[in-house]
C-alpha cells in the first residue's frame, strides 16, 4: 500500500518560502565608510567637471583675445599707410626757396631704444630725426612753442609718426615773423604736428622740418607761401604714416 504524502502546512505569516535565506538577502544599511567612499567621488567627479570648464572658458577667452588682437593689428595697417611722394607745388616751392633736398640721416641706424629716466644725451645731428629718447613724448597739445622743447622728448614724438617745425627765431639768420605766423596756423590745424624754435640749426637754415629719419631744411629768404607749401606737402608725405616705428601711437 503507497505511503501517503505528508502535507505541508501553511506558514503562519501565509508566505509560501523559507524565511533564513530572505532575512539574510535583505538589503542592508550602508556602512559609513561606503558613504565616505560616494562622497569622495562625487567631489572628484564635480571637481573634474569644473576644470573643464575652467578650461574651456579660458580657451575661449584666449581665442577672443587673439582674434581682437588680429582684428586691431590689421586695422591700424589699413589706416596707417606708407609715406607718400612729396607733391610737386612743395618740391617746386623748396627749390624757389633754395631749400635743399630731403636727407635721410645717417644717426637713424642708432634705433629707437628709450634711455633711463632722468638720462641725458646728445645728438649729432641738429635737429635729431631719430634714435635714443625720453620715455615720455612731447603732449599733443600745445601746438607750438615759443621756447625750445626738449629734443630727447621730441624725438620720441617723431617716432609716433610725428612731423616737427623747427625754426631760428634768433639772429640775422632769424625766419621772417610772417613766415612763422603762417607755419603757426598750419601747425594749429593739424593732427601730428608740433612746432618750436631750434637754436641750434646749422648754419644758413633758419627752417627745418623732421619726421623720423627725414629731413628737409631751408634758408631764411623762404618766403611764408613757400613754407607754407613746402611744410604742408612734407606734412602731407610723412605724417602719421609707416615711415615711423609706431605710427598708431598718439
Amino acid at each position: 500500500m503507497a505511503k501517503r504524502k505528508r502535507k505541508q502546512r501553511p506558514r503562519q505569516d501565509g508566505s509560501d518560502h523559507a524565511p533564513a535565506a530572505a532575512t539574510e538577502t535583505a538589503e542592508r544599511p550602508r556602512s559609513a565608510k561606503g558613504e565616505r567612499k560616494d562622497q569622495a567621488r562625487r567631489a572628484r567627479e564635480t571637481a573634474l567637471r569644473k576644470a573643464r570648464r575652467t578650461r574651456t572658458t579660458r580657451r575661449a577667452a584666449w581665442v577672443g583675445a587673439l582674434g581682437v588682437g588680429t582684428f586691431v593689428a590689421l586695422y591700424l595697417v589699413l589706416r596707417v599707410g606708407a609715406p607718400k611722394p612729396i607733391p610737386d607745388a612743395a618740391l617746386a616751392a623748396a627749390e624757389a626757396a633754395g631749400c635743399g633736398e630731403v636727407q635721410t640721416p645717417a644717426a637713424s641706424a642708432r634705433g629707437s631704444q628709450h634711455l633711463a629716466r632722468g638720462e641725458a644725451h646728445t645728438y649729432p645731428d641738429h635737429p635729431a630725426t631719430s634714435g635714443f629718447h625720453d620715455q615720455s613724448p612731447l603732449p599733443p597739445e600745445p601746438k607750438v612753442y615759443t621756447d625750445p622743447v626738449q629734443e630727447t622728448r621730441a624725438v620720441h614724438n617723431l617716432e609716433h609718426a610725428y612731423v616737427l617745425i623747427y625754426f631760428r627765431a634768433d639772429g640775422p639768420d632769424a625766419l621772417a615773423e610772417d613766415v612763422v605766423e603762417r607755419l603757426a596756423s598750419l601747425a594749429e590745424s593739424q593732427d601730428k604736428v608740433l612746432m618750436a624754435p631750434y637754436p641750434q640749426l646749422d648754419e644758413g637754415t633758419s627752417l627745418a622740418l623732421a619726421a623720423w629719419n627725414k629731413l628737409w631744411e631751408c634758408p631764411a629768404a623762404v618766403t611764408a607761401d613757400q613754407a607754407r607749401t613746402i611744410a604742408s606737402g612734407f606734412v602731407e608725405a610723412y605724417r602719421g604714416t609707416s615711415n615711423a616705428p609706431e605710427p598708431g601711437a598718439g
